[in-house]
C-alpha cells in the first residue's frame, strides 16, 4: 500500500515481517481499537443520560446542508444500547484487522469510509431522516480487510480476507435496499469506502529481487562474459586475461 503508513522504512509491511513485530503491529492496533471502543461507550452514556439529544444534534440528515459535519460525528453516536451493543463485536474486530498492518494508514480508512459513507446517506436517504451509528465504519472495515490482500499481494492478508468474506458474507444483506430499521445506504457508502481504501492505501513499494550469485568471498557478484567463439575454447581465456591486463 502507498499510502501513509507507520514506519514506512522498517513497518509491518516493508519486507519480511519477523514475529516480533507483528506482535507489535498487532498491539498497536489493539489498543488503538479499545480505545475507540471506548470513546463510542462514554459518548452512548452520555448520550442515553441526556436522553439521546446528541443523536438528534448530531446525526446526519440527508439533504441538510447544516449536518454535512456530522458526517464525522455520526459514526460515535447510536440510538439505543442494544444498537451499539450489535455493533461493538464487529467494529473491534474488523478495526483490529484493518489497523494491525499500520495505525496511521488505519486512520487515513477511517476517514475516507465514514466520508463516503456518510456522503451516500446524505445524498440518496428519504428526507428528514436522522442516521447515526458505526455501521458504515464496519462494513468499510470489512470491505478493507476482504481485498487489501489482493492488492498488496500478500499472502496472510489474502487468506484473512477469504476466511473474513466466507465467515460473514452474509453482512453484505444489509447493504442491498429494501433492508427494514437499518441504514442500507450508510452500509453501502461504508463498502464502498473500504473497497476503495484498499486500492488507494495499497504498497506501492517494488517487490526486493532475488539474491544474485556472489563469487563466495563476501565480494561483488560474479560476471562471466560469453565465449565469442564457441569453437575455441582458449579464446575464453584470452579475453578475460586481456581484460586484466596480463596479455
Amino acid at each position: 500500500m502507498g499510502g501513509p503508513d507507520e514506519g514506512r522504512g522498517g513497518g509491518a509491511d516493508s519486507g519480511p515481517v519477523n514475529a516480533e513485530q507483528m506482535i507489535a503491529e498487532a498491539r498497536k492496533a489493539f489498543f488503538v481499537m479499545f480505545g475507540f471502543l471506548a470513546i463510542v461507550w462514554l459518548v452512548q452514556l452520555a448520550n442515553y443520560a441526556d436522553d439521546y439529544a446528541f443523536s438528534r444534534d448530531y446525526g446526519l440528515v440527508s439533504g441538510d446542508i447544516g449536518t454535512l459535519p456530522d458526517i464525522l460525528s455520526a459514526p460515535f453516536l447510536h440510538w439505543s444500547w442494544a444498537h451499539i451493543e450489535s455493533n461493538s463485536g464487529p467494529l473491534f474486530v474488523f478495526g483490529f484487522l484493518a489497523a494491525y498492518r499500520g495505525v496511521v494508514r488505519f486512520l487515513g480508512l477511517s476517514l475516507l469510509v465514514a466520508t463516503t459513507s456518510g456522503l451516500v446517506v446524505w445524498f440518496f436517504e428519504r428526507g428528514h431522516v436522522e442516521t447515526v451509528g458505526a455501521s458504515g465504519l464496519i462494513f468499510g472495515y470489512f470491505g478493507y480487510v476482504v481485498v487489501r490482500g489482493i492488492f498488496d499481494r500478500h499472502l496472510i492478508d489474502t487468506l484473512i480476507g477469504v476466511v473474513m468474506a466466507a465467515s460473514f458474507a452474509y453482512m453484505l444483506t444489509v447493504a442491498v435496499p429494501g433492508t427494514p430499521g437499518v441504514s442500507w445506504l450508510g452500509h453501502l457508502g461504508g463498502l464502498i469506502g473500504g473497497l476503495t481504501g484498499a486500492w488507494l492505501f495499497r504498497d506501492r513499494r517494488p517487490r526486493p529481487l532475488p539474491p544474485t550469485r556472489s563469487d563466495g568471498g563476501g565480494g561483488s557478484p560474479a560476471r562471466r562474459t560469453p565465449n565469442p567463439d564457441p569453437a575455441n575454447p582458449r579464446a575464453d581465456l584470452h579475453k578475460e586475461l586481456g581484460d586484466l591486463g596480463l596479455l
